[in-house]
């Protein structure tokens, strides 16, 4: 007895940490061993011996369990072994703005365990966005930048309906109906919206931005946006890597739906994934008449905004002057 009561003394009450912080945190993939469990836990572990003697007993090591999982400062072997089996917390990840799903997979990839080939082909699998209503063009309008809170073995297709669930959760009945009074659909709104992301970074300014496109819509005037111009050459040249810091005359002449020089109304599509802020500047856009706007080279970030043709000329003056001194040809 004496002897029994050692063993479970040693082996499983006594704690079993070498940590200093109050938590470590352990990534268990869905088809590791124990002996790669062992070795991610080893740098924690007093004893892998005494663990290893309590995981066998206690039938882990037949019945591994993946996902994230955190052991606390001072856990003894059993309070561990149980973490590491019924414990998988969730993690937060976030994404930002991406110009594709190719872009949006990678980042994603970065912080769950699925690889980013895997996380594409949900992305992309037409069944699935059929059913949900998107098109191919359409489909990363339903990944709205944000923090979210997934499980870290989550695997693609349910990280993707996630996602899905939140898209619809985001629109609300309230946005619905403001999208409806603006006469838009929710994917022209996140078109729009891409748009006004990619105009301006200032957040206070993007209710002005997303104003002016919208009297355009209204007057069956082409958007003239610059960002789409820019989308369009990478989308037709199939070469996103190229930075472009200035739309020059010829490529206004280029052959895509993205082109709004060419085309009225938005493109089919997104150019980019818009902020939520992005979204309701469309949503709640600033109602005025201004129907022009031009870079602010007296306050960088703003822009210059104008009714008129020639008060925009006026203003772009300014801007291609200092465009020229700064020695920026494309």
């Amino acid at each position: 007895m004496g002897g029994f009561a050692y063993y479970i003394y040693q082996n499983i009450l006594v704690p079993n940490t070498t940590f200093s912080n109050e938590e470590a945190h352990i990534y268990i993939a869905e088809d590791a061993t124990f002996s790669e469990v062992l070795e991610e836990l080893e740098p924690l572990l007093k004893s892998t011996k005494t663990f290893t003697a309590v995981a066998q007993r206690k039938g882990y090591v037949s019945n591994i369990k993946a996902g994230h999982f955190i052991i606390k400062k001072g856990m003894n072997n059993n309070a561990i072994i149980n973490s590491i089996r019924t414990g998988n917390v969730p993690i937060k990840i976030k994404f930002n703005n991406q110009e594709r799903l190719e872009n949006l997979a990678g980042q994603v990839a970065n912080q769950l365990e699925g690889d980013s080939l895997s996380f594409l082909k949900a992305m992309k699998d037409t069944k699935f966005l059929e059913s949900a209503g998107f098109t191919s063009a359409t489909a990363i309008g339903m990944y709205i930048p944000n923090t979210y809170e997934v499980y870290w073995n989550s695997s693609p297709r349910s990280f993707r309906d996630k996602m899905l669930k939140e898209y619809n959760s985001f629109w609300t009945e309230d946005r619905n109906q403001k999208a409806k009074d603006v006469g838009l659909t929710r994917d022209e709104v996140m078109s729009l919206a891409a748009i006004v992301q990619k105009e301006t970074a200032k957040v206070d300014e993007r209710p002005r931005v997303a104003g002016l496109y919208v009297n355009r819509i209204k007057l069956g005037m082409p958007l003239q946006a610059d960002p789409t111009i820019i989308y369009a050459k990478k989308f037709t040249e199939n070469d996103f890597d190229q930075v472009i810091k200035r739309v020059l005359y010829r490529d206004l002449e280029i052959e895509s739906k993205y082109n709004t020089y060419k085309n009225l109304g938005v493109p089919p599509g997104p150019i980019t994934m818009p902020d939520i802020s992005s979204i309701d500047a469309v949503l709640g856009h600033e109602k005025h008449d201004y129907l022009y706007m031009v870079v602010n080279v007296e306050n960088f970030g703003y822009h210059k905004f104008a009714k008129s043709l020639s008060q925009h000329n006026r203003n772009r003056q300014d801007y291609v002057r200092w465009i020229n001194s700064q020695g920026i040809n494309r």
